[in-house]
Parts: structure tokens; C-alpha cells; sequence
């Protein structure tokens, strides 16, 4: 067996997914487990795909990955990141294609912080005029 693999991180809120792809059958894998097994949700089993899928590469490759931190829709989003900056691994033709659809830019939302004097973020006291 060849050595031959592609390697992307992809980031998303507390989510740092590390994804190889392998020249194969197009079998996705997160955390030693298949996808439908993972990801209840059948639209963060098509987050995941969208890179092969914008650069029709939908069965040429298969997907190992390891994600951690944060929830499922932020694991998809790394992953989804992860797997267009290993797809650029593999052929840097895909570049305007992935950059236009948005899949190589890591997303800045993050959980704002709490203050002090609030019970959360913004979530102020409930007010009582007496």
C-alpha cells in the first residue's frame, strides 16, 4: 500500500478536526466510526461532503478523520474546512473553486464572553420596578 495521503486541519468555534485523504472508494470515517453513525443529522453529513463535492471528487477519495471539541455542527464545519485545505494538498487547481464557495476561509464566530454584572453574554438581570 502506497503512502500516498492528504493532510488538512479545519477549525470552527472549540471544534479542530484533522483530516487525511486517501486515494479511494470516497468511505468517510470520524473517529473510527462511519459517518451515519456519528452524525445523526443528514444536513452535517452533507457539510462534510461539500468540498469533494464542488470539486467532483465525490468517490476518488476517503476521508479519515479526527475531530475534537466543541458540538456536532462546529466538528462539521472543521471538518468540512479540514477537508478543503487537504483537497489543495492534492491539487492546487481546486483553489478558485474552493475559495469561491467559501470552504477555505476559517469561520471568526466564536462564543461571546460573559460579564460581569450579567448572568450571561448579554442576558441582563430581570428588572423589578419595586
Amino acid at each position: 500500500m502506497s503512502d500516498l495521503r492528504y493532510y488538512g486541519t479545519g477549525r470552527r468555534k472549540k471544534s479542530v478536526a484533522r483530516v487525511y485523504l486517501i486515494p479511494g472508494t470516497g468511505k468517510i470515517t470520524i473517529n473510527k466510526r462511519d459517518i451515519d453513525d456519528y452524525f445523526g443529522m443528514e444536513t452535517l453529513k452533507v457539510v462534510v461532503r461539500q468540498p469533494l463535492v464542488a470539486t467532483q471528487n465525490v468517490g476518488k477519495f476517503d476521508m479519515l478523520v479526527n475531530v475534537v471539541g466543541g458540538g456536532f455542527t462546529g466538528q462539521a464545519g472543521a471538518i468540512r474546512h479540514g477537508a478543503a485545505r487537504a483537497l489543495l494538498q492534492a491539487d492546487v487547481e481546486y483553489r478558485p473553486v474552493l475559495k469561491k464557495a467559501g470552504y477555505l476561509t476559517r469561520d471568526p464566530r466564536m462564543k461571546e464572553r460573559k460579564k460581569y454584572g450579567l448572568k450571561a453574554a448579554r442576558r441582563a438581570p430581570q428588572f423589578s420596578k419595586r
